[in-house]
């Protein structure tokens, strides 16, 4: 008799526990917050650069603590650099004359004034492009974002502007890369060179990746050199990068069409896993280099979702969610910016002992690569969808319609 009152008990509180639920915004609002919070973001830097005054007004912070640490010379080039690669695919849908629209129309022209100051010798905002290897990495992410938005930002610099933009690759060009994901800087390089101009070296391009063909771990993973990292960096750099230069490699005619089909299935692969990070609150992993550089950790996720590489088993609203959730468990955090509205050193607020070396203020605008879905336009699936649920929080929510995670052989 006792066990079935008991019974009847735990059944009666079990009824009282709410079933899963999903996020009570609408793909409407999630775009608004992401706009909002990518444009709070690369406020600082785009309004400063396009003025000349980025290198007068952003701080320069180190673990080092220094007041004028080494990373001077080069974090001016990685704030310009990281922030454009990540609004880019945004700035792309070009101006309308919707309020998103018009906001749109004022950021490439900040953009596109904050790379002229950039190459632009006489300028005070004039960048390092040639003073330790470091102006390689960043060169390539101001190249990223330029093929990210090729009518909206090359096709909107005036014609000296593009020489002098020239000019510094020809610079960087004398920058030989480590034998890391570094080779697909150089190789970044190129490929936004054959696809701007129609000029290019192929030998970086054809090196880099005989090198990541080789080192290939399986299930999606590349090795960071010959060995294996276990880190974002395939989401950071190697997946971003790689895919879009054997993209362009594709559409110039220039070979390695076996390897870009691969490719393309080892991104969706890799999208499929970091969908799968993502726990039911919007938290991951801590774990790896460059763990300061936040949610940009899930720019594969984006990107796939905007070049329709996601699994078809992973739908656009539940990856919506998924970021937005990832987006809002970072900022709403205490100390993710200084007084000023610049990024601080760390992971979730400020905690500087996060940080490598090798990061400064400049390097921690890589967060805007979960941006890329904002290419999207918000008539699209990704945007206008209901809200659904993502892997981790289904899993943990106790659906019973969870998809087995497997490996992939190829």
């Amino acid at each position: 008799m006792k066990f079935k009152i008991t019974l009847i008990l735990q059944a009666l509180l079990l009824s009282l526990i709410p079933g899963p639920t999903i996020s009570r915004t609408t793909g409407q609002e999630d775009r608004a917050y992401w706009i909002a919070t990518l444009t709070r973001i690369a406020d600082p830097v785009l309004e400063n650069m396009s003025r000349g005054k980025l290198k007068k007004r952003m701080p320069v912070e180190t673990v080092s603590g220094k007041v004028a640490p080494p990373n001077t010379r080069t974090t001016h080039l990685e704030a310009l650099g990281r922030t454009l690669a990540g609004i880019a695919p945004w700035l792309e849908l070009g101006p309308d004359d919707t309020p998103e629209g018009k906001l749109r129309a004022r950021y490439i022209k900040l953009a596109c004034k904050s790379i002229e100051n950039g190459v632009n010798p006489s300028s005070p905002d004039f960048l390092n492009f040639t003073v330790t290897r470091q102006p390689l990495v960043d060169a390539a992410f101001l190249c990223h974002g330029l093929i990210r938005a090729p009518k909206q930002l090359w096709g909107n610099l005036s014609e000296q502007t593009r020489r002098n933009f020239l000019a510094a690759m020809n610079n960087i060009r004398k920058i030989k890369p480590v034998e890391s994901n570094w080779l697909l800087f150089s190789a970044m390089v190129e490929a936004t060179l054959l696809d701007l101009t129609g000029e290019w070296n192929p030998a970086p391009v054809e090196y880099a990746l005989s090198r990541f063909e080789e080192w290939y771990k399986g299930d999606a993973w590349y090795g960071d050199g010959k060995d294996l990292h276990f880190d974002y960096y395939g989401s950071y750099v190697i997946h971003p990068m790689l895919l879009d230069i054997l993209r362009i490699m594709q559409k110039h005619g220039k070979g390695a069409a076996e390897f870009a089909a691969l490719e393309a299935k080892r991104f969706t692969r890799y999208a499929a896993q970091q969908e799968r990070m993502i726990s039911p609150d919007g938290a991951y992993p801590v774990i790896g280099r460059s763990i300061t550089y936040r949610f940009g950790a899930f720019q594969v996720l984006s990107q796939a979702a905007l070049l329709g590489l996601l699994p078809s088993y992973i739908t656009p609203s539940q990856t919506r969610c998924a970021l937005t959730a990832v987006i809002r468990r970072h900022m709403e955090t205490e100390g993710n910016f200084d007084n000023d509205g610049w990024l601080t050193l760390g992971f979730c607020g400020h905690q500087p002992q996060l940080a490598e070396r090798y990061i400064s203020t400049g390097s921690l605008y890589l967060c805007t690569a979960v941006f890329p879905a904002l290419g999207l336009s918000p008539a699209t699936e990704f945007w206008s969808a209901p809200a659904a649920d993502w892997s981790g929080k289904r899993a943990w929510d106790g659906y019973r319609n969870v998809r087995l995670d497997k490996a992939i052989k190829y």
